[in-house]
């Protein structure tokens, strides 16, 4: 048992870690750490980690890294001869080991940010990747301070990296980008995502653009050309390779054909499929062709990982039931992501029903933003629009031409599309993180 008062020297811990065959991984949840992983104790806004830690080690956890371990847990730890790492900050420990252990690898690594797509994206880039080297990939979206370095902690025996980089102020990406050192830096889209904070498209872009910040010299950036501020700023940076479908790109993909539950397009004469649908799938295929081009994954390797990825669980996640096709994209919501998956439901030959919620985090710009998704549904010919919220009021009462109900609450809305929904039904559920539509999608799959 040893207690280390190591406060700000981080490369005592690397060395003792990387000393230490005990140690199998990192966590910083009691709940589902492993046998031999070390628990860093971390404060959040609601709760605090240092208060776990003697849960972590009756969990399995062979050493704690604490930057405010009380008595109680000093006594655990003699008694029960534990070891114990005191730090200044345990976050900030946590950035610095993965900074370590990111300079341990000379291998690719691929960091992928933007308004929209950036974890279909990450998916779809790692399994093109994955048909030639073994990859390790941003789990889910844990794509922020924390996320990322336990990402990089995971590091094993892996040839790439892809780590997903996610902001919504000034400087985080800043901050991610100097501790992933990516080789390859991909933006999807400068979008209206966080508008709210940040202020305008603009201070988006900026902000973005950090994820050059940490970008290894000689790095590749990798840019969606179709984007308008992105393709302003393309003749600003070096190295860039550009994608796109609109606008001459270096990876353009063409002859597009859209589905109901696949779709596909041609890159330099390459039938490229994928059995997933909606244009915003296509231009995270050519950015994982650019990807995977880059790394020199053979043409015929990038269609099978292309053809083989699977979507996220709540992100455009097609789920049949016996009476109708749910839609499921309600893990998040911003404008961008909104208009994309409506231009995908007006694609299919079918009775087409958009449950849309709200979208946060828009701030001044939520009224209008919430109107011009109301203005763009006047555009399409959808069957049923069902709007969920405060915020998604604007977008109802902005349809002129669509039958359009609204709803305060997601208890009603469930009676209402049981009673309503017709066999063969195709049915979109998209709102931000907050409305927690997954309630509906859950009760949808049910009671049919």
């Amino acid at each position: 048992m040893k207690i280390y008062e190591i406060k700000d020297n981080i490369p005592l811990i690397s060395e003792y870690i990387n000393n230490n065959e005990e140690i199998k991984g990192f966590s910083k949840d009691t709940r589902t750490i492993a046998v031999g992983e070390v628990y860093v104790a971390i404060k959040g806004e609601s709760f605090d980690g240092n208060d776990f830690i003697i849960d972590a080690y009756k969990n399995g956890a062979v050493l704690a890294i604490s930057d405010n371990p009380n008595d109680e847990i000093i006594s655990y730890v003699k008694e029960n001869k534990k070891n114990l790492i005191i730090v200044e900050d345990s976050i900030k420990a946590l950035q610095e080991l993965a900074i370590y252990k990111r300079n341990l690898y000379d291998i690719p690594v691929v960091a992928i940010t933007g308004s929209a797509g950036k974890t279909s994206t990450k998916d779809m880039v790692a399994n093109v990747l994955a048909q030639k080297y073994k990859v390790l990939k941003t789990p889910g979206n844990l794509n922020n301070h924390i996320g990322l370095p336990l990402t990089i902690l995971s590091l094993d025996d892996h040839e790439v990296l892809v780590v997903e980089m996610g902001m919504n102020h000034f400087g985080e990406l800043s901050l991610l980008s100097k501790i992933a050192k990516p080789t390859i830096a991909l933006i999807t889209n400068v979008g209206t995502a966080h508008i709210g904070i940040l202020g305008s498209r603009e201070n988006i872009l900026k902000a973005k653009l950090e994820i050059l910040d940490g970008l290894c010299a000689g790095g590749q950036v990798i840019l969606n050309y179709d984007n308008d501020l992105l393709n302003k700023e393309a003749i600003n940076l070096k190295n860039i390779i550009t994608y796109g479908i609109n606008n001459k790109s270096d990876f353009q993909g063409k002859d597009i054909k859209l589905e109901a539950l696949t779709s596909s397009f041609k890159y330099n004469d390459e039938e490229i499929s994928l059995n997933i649908s909606g244009e915003h799938f296509i231009y995270n295929a050519l950015a994982a062709i650019a990807v995977g081009t880059t790394l020199k994954v053979p043409i015929e390797d990038i269609k099978k990982g292309l053809l083989t990825f699977q979507i996220s669980s709540n992100r455009m996640q097609i789920i049949k039931t016996t009476k109708y096709t749910l839609i499921d994209d309600s893990y998040n919501a911003n404008y961008d992501a909104v208009i994309y998956c409506l231009k995908y439901l007006n694609s299919l030959n079918k009775r087409k029903i958009a449950v849309l919620g709200d979208m946060l985090e828009l701030g001044e710009h939520s009224i209008k933003l919430h109107q011009k998704v109301g203005e763009k549904i006047n555009e399409l010919n959808l069957d049923l629009v069902v709007t969920v919220g405060n915020d998604s009021l604007n977008i109802n009462k902005k349809i002129t031409n669509t039958l359009n109900y609204h709803f305060d609450n997601n208890k009603d809305t469930i009676n209402f599309l049981k009673e309503t929904l017709h066999k063969g039904d195709y049915v979109l559920i998209k709102a931000s993180h907050g409305l927690n539509f997954k309630e509906i999608v859950e009760e949808l799959k049910i009671n049919e």
